[in-house]
Parts: structure tokens; C-alpha cells; sequence
């Protein structure tokens, strides 16, 4: 078992006998995004962060900052720690909503270059083998995502992650889909349609259902049209949720107002306020089952 998955594991158990936890801090999460529609996802990381500090006892996390994990040689967000054996891993955070969702940027373009000389349509064992063991494909799974999944129509969200081990093992064929294609998925068959301004190579298993996706990773493309895809929803078999399932969440207003008051006071009011907020998580802690 790696440290990722000792730590999923842990964190698994946590929010299962801590559902509110879990609840409150997503809720919290999910509330930024009534500031901005990309606010969300930098906070995440520190809220992230700090739950797993205040919560997980045997971890401990750091939020590398903006100037690593921006570089274009990282993909990771946080460091966590494991305190008794005191390795650490790095996680890539994901704030998505529930579908499209973005496994690896494939910065060094190696994925798509790769499978267009393997041919078109492949559905050989062997070769499909060879892909995933080559040195394009190194990365297929080598980076730690936790994605938080929402949707905002139905105010629930999930902690989503993707089983690689799952995919490798059960993609039975990879297609080609060009630009204006799609694939039909009752007929098998790759067929005219709109929608595609770059082309893909789509993963699929032995019935013919979504696993996952390389986008295009040329020049023209950005970053939203290459890498490693794959969806929340059509590719659900492939998943592990963290937190059970779906769980509701509900809109924060009084933490809006927090923010902007805190945008306009000093730091001696903010210092004053940090010891007023950690009062109340200790006060959760106390009133939570935090025996894991």
C-alpha cells in the first residue's frame, strides 16, 4: 500500500464517521465560488490543507505555493506528511464540476505524438500493453490527484478518485476521434459530428464504455485541449468516492461577509479572529468521533 493510499484510506474513515466535517468544509469551499467562479479552486487548497491538520492526526500538510506548483514541471498542490512513518507524498488538488475532469496536463506533450504511431483504432492486447508500459505513459498514474467534485445545480459535491490500476487494466481498445467526429457508442463505430476542434484518442473497455482520454497536445492547443481526461459521469465504474457518495452542501453567506471585512481590517484583527475560529474547530473536534 502506498502512502497515498494509506492516506485515502484514513481519510475514507474519517469522513465516514465524520460526515459533518467533511460537510462544513466543502460547503465552505464551494461557498467562494459566489466570489468568483475560479476562486474556489485556490482556496480549496489551503482549506484542504488545513483540514487535514486540524482533522487527520497522523498527517500533517503543506500548501507548497503558487510559485512550485505553477511552474510547468509540477502538477502537485500539497505535501503531506505522514508523522509516524514521516514520509511524504505530493497531491494534486481538482475543483471541478461534475463531468470533464483533468487527470494530467501532459506538459512534455508525450501522449498524443506517441499514440498517433501506434495506429487509429487499436484493439491488440499486446500493443495496448506496450503503451501503458512505455516511456510516454510513465506518468499514467505516478501523480496523486484528489478531486473535489461539484454540482452546483443540486448543491452536492464528492471527493472522486480516479482508479488507474482499473483502467490500465480493463481498456480494451483506443480510437482515434478526429476534429467534427464523435464516437458513437451503440454502433462502436467513430462517426461524423460536431463539437471536436481538436482530435482525442479515446480509452474504452471490453463493452465499449468510456474509461478515459488524451486530448491533442500540439502547439494551438491550451490547456484545456490537452492531456489526460477523463468524466465524473461516464466513466463513474472507474472512481472512488471518498466521501460515500454525494453529499449536500450548502452556501456559506456569513463567510462572504467574513471576507470582505477581513480584506479591510489589519492583522491585528486578523490575528484576534484566528483565535476566535480555532476556538470553534475545537470545539468540533470535541464534539466529533476523531478516533481513527
Amino acid at each position: 500500500m502506498t502512502q497515498f493510499e494509506n492516506f485515502k484510506k484514513r481519510f475514507k474513515l474519517l469522513a465516514s464517521k465524520n460526515k459533518s466535517l467533511i460537510v462544513n468544509t466543502l460547503s465552505n469551499i464551494f461557498t467562494m465560488r459566489l466570489i468568483g467562479n475560479k476562486t474556489h479552486g485556490d482556496l480549496a487548497e489551503i482549506g484542504m490543507v488545513e483540514f487535514v491538520n486540524q482533522f487527520m492526526y497522523d498527517f500533517k500538510s503543506i500548501h507548497v505555493g503558487k510559485d512550485l506548483f505553477r511552474a510547468k514541471e509540477h502538477e502537485e498542490d500539497i505535501m503531506i506528511i505522514n508523522e509516524i512513518t514521516k514520509e511524504k507524498f505530493p497531491v494534486s488538488l481538482k475543483t471541478y464540476g461534475d463531468g470533464p475532469l483533468q487527470l494530467s496536463t501532459d506538459s512534455d506533450q508525450k501522449m498524443f505524438p506517441f499514440l498517433e504511431k501506434q495506429g487509429k483504432d487499436t484493439s491488440d492486447l499486446k500493443i495496448i500493453k506496450s503503451i501503458f508500459s512505455s516511456v510516454a505513459f510513465a506518468n499514467f498514474g505516478a501523480i496523486n490527484i484528489l478531486p473535489l467534485i461539484y454540482n452546483e445545480t443540486n448543491q452536492r459535491c464528492n471527493i472522486m478518485i480516479f482508479d488507474h490500476n482499473k483502467a490500465i487494466n480493463e481498456t480494451k481498445r483506443i480510437v482515434y476521434i478526429g476534429v467534427n467526429k464523435r464516437f458513437n457508442f451503440e454502433t462502436q463505430k467513430v462517426v461524423s459530428g460536431k463539437g471536436r476542434s481538436h482530435p482525442i484518442f479515446m480509452f474504452v473497455n471490453d463493452n465499449g464504455g468510456y474509461i478515459c482520454e488524451v486530448r491533442y497536445g500540439g502547439a494551438s492547443a491550451n490547456a484545456l485541449q490537452r492531456g489526460l481526461w477523463t468524466h465524473t459521469k461516464n466513466a463513474l465504474p472507474y472512481f472512488e468516492s471518498l466521501t460515500s457518495g454525494w453529499i449536500d452542501y450548502s452556501h456559506n453567506h456569513t463567510l462572504v461577509k467574513l471576507f470582505g471585512l477581513a480584506l479591510n481590517s489589519t492583522e491585528d484583527g486578523h490575528k484576534l479572529a484566528n483565535q476566535i475560529l480555532q476556538k470553534d474547530i475545537d470545539k468540533l473536534k470535541r464534539t466529533q468521533s476523531m478516533t481513527i
